[in-house]
């Protein structure tokens, strides 16, 4: 719970997105990477039945700028957590340096910056059922603020590595502590790293990877462990995966006449399919502890369209650029 509420006002959330090809997400230096553009629209429920529950929808497309060394993207996101709303847009420049001599192999540095402007909103407008309170204003507060994402990404051949700097600016945006002070540090660190494997000639592939966070503000940390499976078929490929979401820190509860304590734990497999041009997935995460606001956990499904394929593809296995 503390740490839902701690992602309620970040910009875009933190989640498993990224895991069905859409890297672009969370790095800003993704955009136009890959041999095409991309067009990706996901849907994301948490808690069925539950009145306010978690809410996320994002539309994402990105591409090179013609036969240039330049790639451009946008997002829109529009997310709900509770009495707090989110809705955004982000703009990204992205710059290649390729290191290789052929243009088919892969050795490439790129660099990201995402603008985004988004809207804060906190719903206080059924706070007040009875009696008076200072500190709410029984309206509902709404702040607009920008800010930026910058990052980069170094591909070589099949091997990845990611770094990205969310929120650099500060925003008071609408989020309050018990003092009344406001959040104004949003800054959050993103670390990913991963290679895919395969046997030469192989329909089969394998992508082991981890994505490390930290909130500056916060002192919060947490990371992913994933692996995902490829296989090749006449009309495209299937895959499959499973990711682990661990905190590094913990939060101390009551049990009965002592104290417990737990790390936030997901576990989400994830399934898609690209069927020529076209790719569908679905995403289910699971929290794994002990105690939850409710059992259920996260549906998401992806859709998206790979469109104005420009060149040959790169000679490695790279799902995210091939």
């Amino acid at each position: 719970m503390i740490t839902q509420f701690s992602m309620a006002q970040e910009g875009l959330p933190i989640y498993s997105d990224y895991l069905t090809d859409n890297y672009y997400l969370i790095h800003p230096s993704m955009a136009g990477v890959a041999n095409s553009s991309k067009f990706r629209l996901t849907a994301r429920k948490q808690w069925f039945g539950q009145a306010n529950a978690p809410a996320l929808q994002t539309a994402s497309i990105n591409g090179r700028i013609g036969e240039s060394s330049s790639g451009v993207g946008a997002i829109l996101f529009n997310d709900k957590n509770g009495y707090h709303s989110q809705t955004g847009a982000y703009l990204t420049y992205a710059h290649h340096l390729m290191f290789s001599r052929n243009p088919i192999d892969l050795n490439m540095l790129s660099f990201g910056l995402s603008i985004g402007m988004i809207q804060y909103k906190l719903d206080e407008t059924t706070f007040l059922a009875d009696g008076f309170d200072p500190l709410i204003s029984g309206i509902e507060q709404s702040a607009t603020d920008f800010n930026i994402d910058f990052g980069f990404s170094y591909q070589f051949i099949n091997f990845y590595a990611h770094a990205t700097v969310k929120n650099v600016l500060e925003n008071d945006g609408v989020n309050f502590n018990e003092q009344g002070l406001s959040f104004s540090n949003l800054r959050t660190y993103l670390f990913s790293v991963g290679n895919v494997f395969s046997k030469f000639d192989s329909e089969w592939s394998y992508e082991p990877s981890v994505m490390f966070m930290y909130r500056d503000a916060t002192k919060e940390s947490l990371f992913d462990l994933n692996m995902k499976v490829y296989k090749e078929m006449d009309f495209g490929k299937v895959w499959g995966g499973i990711s682990y979401r661990r905190s590094l820190d913990g939060a101390e509860f009551l049990n009965g006449t002592g104290v417990s304590s737990q790390k936030l734990q997901y576990i989400t497999p994830l399934i898609g399919v690209n069927y020529k041009d076209f790719i569908f997935a679905y995403t289910y995460s699971y929290q794994s502890n002990s105690v939850v606001f409710n059992n259920g956990g996260f549906h998401q499904i992806t859709l998206g369209l790979n469109f104005n394929k420009r060149r040959e593809k790169y000679e490695c296995n790279c799902p995210a650029i091939n």
